[in-house]
Order: structure tokens, then sequence, then C-alpha cells
């Protein structure tokens, strides 16, 4: 009795080195060689110039300016929120109500770290005195 699970059924059987011989045939590469040949020879030369131009070229001295903007940003930023969290905690606490001057004591210390450390890691990025 015959069982279809043992069928052979049959492949179209092709090899890799015959269907790359088939995709890269010789006058299909040089094709492409014609057609983007001068185009690499035309961006060699191009990128030889523009590397050669461009040494010497970059000024920092914008990015120094931008940071110095930064680090008084970060100072006076850091004041007014230190300074901001004091006053709403004092007022909590001189109203009785201590636990509600618990997050502005926190305030106050998260501008204190801006203060501190956000204008001293601002500075040190571009070496700028404290």
């Amino acid at each position: 009795m015959f069982h279809a699970r043992f069928a052979v059924i049959p492949r179209k059987t092709t090899h890799l080195a015959k269907r790359l011989a088939r995709l890269f045939s010789k006058q299909k590469l040089l094709s492409a060689v014609h057609v983007m040949g001068p185009t690499l020879f035309a961006f060699t030369f191009t990128g030889i110039a523009n590397v050669a131009h461009a040494q010497g070229t970059i000024d920092f001295s914008g990015a120094t300016t931008l940071m110095a903007t930064f680090k008084t940003f970060a100072i006076y930023a850091g004041a007014v929120i230190c300074f901001g969290g004091l006053i709403f905690a004092g007022i909590r606490m001189m109203s009785g109500r201590f636990q509600d001057a618990i997050p502005g004591l926190f305030g106050a210390l998260f501008g204190a770290g801006v203060l501190g450390w956000g204008a001293g890691w601002i500075g040190s990025l571009t070496g700028q005195p404290m």
C-alpha cells in the first residue's frame, strides 16, 4: 500500500553558485561600473579636497560663551529655587504646619544642588574658573 507521507515531491534544485552567476553576470557588472565609475571617481577627489580645506576652521569661542550663559542661568535658577523653597517652608513652619514644610525644605536643598553642583559641572565642561 502506498502512503502519501513517503511520496517524493520533485523540487526545483538551483545551486547558490548558479544563482549568483546569473545575478552577477559579466555584462551586468560592466554596466554597473560604467554607470557608477565617474561618480566614485569624483567622490574620491572631492573628499580629499574637503578634508584638506576643513583643517583649522573649527572655532569654539561661541560654545564657551554659550556655556558661560548656561552657568549664569544655573546660578540664578538655583538661587531662586533655594530662596523660594525656604520662603515656602518658613511660611508653613510659622503657621504651625511643620509636616507641610518638608517639601519646601527639599525644594531648598534641590535649589542649593543646582546652584552648587550644576554651575560647577557646567563650568568644568569648558574649563571656566568657579
